[in-house]
């Protein structure tokens, strides 16, 4: 058996380390590590409650809004207050851009310039994707980055800023965009539309989200040339290189819930859906526990998020990551896109995870169909924007907890919050890919890429890099 160590990787947010074992020619054992401390969790203690909303968002640049979100829903909690609709509307839009431009920012830079390597030069569809997606000089570059900057104007219409926007507040948003503004946003998501429909889908945003099957994807490509559009080639690549097969992880699939619903509910709904049981379970935020096992963190028993501590402890024997090992009902699950339409029931989807489970082409369908789904909802919440409040009035006690529990573009994302005195004496976060990108626990179970990655071929190295980014991973928001 040999060794072979994987990173940094380029193209993720933050540092990332995977060790693989090697064992006739395939990868038997994975390790992942989060290599850099960063250490928000103990920097919240002590300060006053209203301080979150300012230190949080100085998580991760590209996350900020998400981190944003989860502080202001866990001191609504706290407080016992639900945003106004109106800043229930703006919440969700501010968000949903952020996590639009995420899925697109993943596809268009992270993802697919992969697939104009030299390695692939051999393959029929390589000159469309080195001409489209080669780094720098590709032609995707030139068209997306300005798609995205336009697109993005909707923070600073409606948030103030991006990254770290303080508009996000318990009772809502800080700020009431006037009438001409939530013109110009709507301009702005109308073009938007119009690039996607364009360039990356070459069909209706509705049409995409109305995908319902593997044979009417098939049906789909089938009835159109690769050169048709980005999503089009994205397709004759995975095909070609059988993508399906590989980066399959847990077969449980965790989500938050996505984007509330005013008068309750959401537009992607809380739950888990464990393939092994055979079920959709509810979502129960008291199912999760953090084991510390192989991380660089004092050994304590598993503990619930509300009680957990971080303390560093950087010589630990039998740890190799920065990362704690988050687990539902003690299971291994995995969250993002894929996992909310998973959950949320998307037919597609379903298929697709019955099939295959979590794996590198399901991945990256779900996020695209997410940007086909999310666009027209953000236009019904523009336009039922009311003349009512855009945030209620809170006070927050003195002494209590919450827990801020959504969804970020790659998952699952949680806050929890205790108070004592007016200060906070214990703040605990566990991202996305904190859970994804977990280590092992007490039991030895890896977490969900490092099973995704075992089986891989060592003669394919770029296997590695397509499973680890199919996850879109964000280092910075896994080690706090």
């Amino acid at each position: 058996m040999s060794r072979v160590t994987v990173g940094p990787f380029n193209r993720v947010e933050g540092d990332l380390e995977v060790s693989l074992e090697m064992e006739n020619g395939r990868v038997a054992a994975a390790y992942v590590n989060s290599p850099l401390f960063r250490g928000f969790e103990q920097i919240l203690v002590g300060r006053e409650a209203l301080d979150a909303l300012v230190i949080v968002p100085r998580i991760c640049g590209i996350c900020s809004v998400s981190q944003s979100a989860a502080a202001a829903a866990a001191l609504a909690d706290l407080a016992g207050v639900q945003p106004t609709p109106n800043g229930r509307r703006m919440s969700n839009l501010i968000l949903a851009a952020e996590n639009l431009a995420d899925h697109f920012t993943h596809f268009y830079l992270f993802f697919m310039p992969d697939f104009a390597r030299e390695a692939y030069r051999a393959r029929a569809w390589f000159p469309a994707a080195e001409a489209r997606f080669k780094a720098v000089s590709g032609t995707a570059t030139r068209d997306a980055l300005p798609a995205r900057a336009g697109f993005l104007q909707i923070m600073g219409l409606l948030a103030g800023k991006w990254p770290h926007s303080l508009t996000l507040q318990p009772g809502g948003v800080a700020r009431a965009p006037q009438a001409a503004e939530r013109l110009r946003v709507l301009a702005a998501l109308r073009e938007f539309r119009g690039w996607l429909e364009r360039q990356l889908f070459g069909e209706k945003l509705e049409a995409i989200a109305a995908l319902d099957s593997q044979v009417a994807l098939h049906r789909w490509m089938d009835s159109r040339p690769a050169e048709a559009s980005d999503f089009r080639l994205f397709l004759e690549i995975a095909e070609d290189l059988q993508l399906a097969r590989y980066g399959r992880g847990t077969d449980r699939f965790l989500s938050h819930g996505a984007y509330p619903k005013v008068g309750g509910g959401w537009l992607f709904p809380r739950g888990v859906l464990d393939l092994p049981a055979g079920a959709l379970q509810p979502f129960l935020p008291g199912d999760v526990l953090e084991d510390v096992s192989h991380a660089w963190l004092e050994d304590e028993p598993p503990r619930h998020p509300s009680e957990g501590e971080t303390r560093p402890v950087e010589d630990k024997p039998g740890a190799y990551t920065w990362c704690k090992a988050p687990r539902w009902q003690q299971q291994v699950v995995e969250c993002g896109a894929l996992a909310r339409q998973a959950v949320a029931g998307h037919p597609l989807v379903r298929e697709l995870v019955a099939h295959g489970g979590g794996n590198v082409f399901s991945r990256v369908v779900a996020r695209l169909l997410e940007l086909a789904i999310v666009v027209p909802a953000m236009e019904g919440w523009l336009r039922d924007v009311d003349d009512s409040p855009f945030c209620a009035q809170v006070a927050l006690p003195g002494d209590g907890r919450g827990v801020g529990l959504v969804e970020a573009a790659r998952g699952a994302l949680g806050h929890w919050i205790t108070l004592r005195g007016g200060h906070i004496s214990r703040y605990q976060i566990i991202a996305p890919t904190t859970w994804n990108f977990s280590p092992r626990d007490a039991a030895d179970i890896p977490g969900a890429l490092e099973q995704a990655l075992v089986g891989l071929p060592e003669d394919q190295p770029l296997l590695v890099q397509h499973v680890v980014r199919s996850f879109d991973p964000c280092m910075v928001c896994t080690v706090h």
